[in-house]
């Protein structure tokens, strides 16, 4: 499947580095708005660069558009590749209004194209593996989950400092002014409903409470830096979501079920250990065991070459949507899904200083888990 990047950016490089692993994708080339920015990626990584957005999406030869630019610029270069005849994965937000959201996703089905959005980790060793866990009864019926997304003082870190592989600086008022809600929640926020189904409503409280986090350069606007939500599903299953650029680095997550816990240290690492404790009763308290068991994980069949955030595997996302165009089939992060997924975001980063409860609007058909048996 022939697929092009429009921006080459900061995540474009993350995309670069895990492509390999997946032979069914051909890139052919890449574009940016800043076209001595394409350059400088056309030059290190030996690929053509498209003159413009125009030019790249009048190219018949491209199948997939991969959407890396700003999530402000999201909902534009969508439309305009699905206008094209393009189908389209996407950076998150899918758009960073939900009405833009839903026209992308009316306008994909309307053509008979797909569209779906990142994250991906949904896809990775250790999503798969929880999720085989769970539909093995591993620890009971599921009571509670706490999802934690925590960066640390990330406004007090050398960040202007940090660069890509090919040495693009990172966005950083991009990515304060966007908002970590936005930027990060949706990494374990993916997991969720293909776990436990749809999101019913959502009661959220977020703030900013760090408004000045470049001296000397104003941000707008001051975007949430703190929320915490509780999600409740159509399982009847319930979910407090944290997640903010203050508290020390978390990405913890528990599964609390009637005979056990379930967790993993790090939502970003897609082969990150699945630990279970059971529960007992002792006397006339109801106790976890002291000790944990390492769950196997499911496998794809093959190592990370790298480090870092990098263990994300990027490309997986795209891959997936590739191979369901192949397979006529809905991708796993179906439209509908990624949806699901854009709602959810932007209700807990809009839940500015408590907004009450919020009813979800969009629903999805239950994705598939991965097969790497095949």
């Amino acid at each position: 499947m022939r697929i092009a990047i429009v921006g080459c950016g900061f995540v474009a490089d993350y995309y670069m580095s895990t492509l390999p692993a997946h032979p069914e994708l051909e890139l052919i080339g890449v574009a940016d708005r800043v076209q001595e920015r394409a350059q400088k990626f056309s030059n290190y990584h030996k690929v053509k660069a498209y003159a413009s957005l125009d030019e790249l999406l009048a190219d018949p030869q491209v199948e997939i558009v991969l959407n890396l630019t700003n999530p402000r610029n999201h909902y534009e270069v969508s439309k305009a590749a699905l206008e094209a005849g393009k189908h389209v994965y996407s950076e998150k937000p899918l758009a960073m209004e939900m009405k833009q959201a839903c026209e992308l996703v009316e306008l994909a089905e309307q053509k008979g194209l797909q569209i779906s959005s990142a994250p991906c980790s949904l896809l990775g060793e250790t999503a798969q593996t929880i999720w085989k866990a769970l539909r093995e009864n591993a620890v009971g019926k599921v009571r509670v989950v706490y999802a934690e997304m925590d960066e640390g003082l990330v406004h007090l870190m050398p960040f202007k400092k940090w660069a890509s592989e090919s040495g693009t600086p990172w966005p950083y008022k991009d990515e304060f002014e966007v908002g970590t809600t936005i930027e990060h929640a949706g990494y374990v926020v993916t997991w969720l409903p293909a776990f436990f189904g749809p999101v019913e409503s959502i009661y959220g409280f977020s703030a900013c409470l760090i408004p000045d986090k470049v001296p000397g350069e104003p941000l707008v606007p001051h975007s949430p830096d703190f929320a915490v939500a509780v999600l409740r599903f159509s399982s009847g299953i319930v979910a407090r979501l944290t997640c903010s650029l203050i508290a020390p680095h978390d990405h913890s997550l528990m599964i609390v079920g009637d005979k056990g816990v379930m967790r993993t240290d790090d939502t970003w690492f897609y082969t990150a250990p699945v630990y279970t404790r059971k529960s007992f009763n002792l006397l006339r308290k109801h106790i976890e065991i002291p000790w944990k068991f390492k769950y196997k994980l499911v496998s794809k069949g093959e190592r990370y070459k790298y480090r870092g955030v990098q263990q994300m595997d990027f490309s997986r996302g795209p891959a997936e949507l590739a191979t369901a165009i192949t397979e006529g089939r809905p991708s796993r992060l179906s439209a509908r899904y990624s949806l699901h997924i854009n709602e959810i975001v932007l209700a807990v980063n809009n839940a500015l200083d408590g907004g009450g409860v919020y009813h979800m609007t969009t629903t999805f058909d239950p994705p598939e888990p991965v097969n790497w048996s095949k």
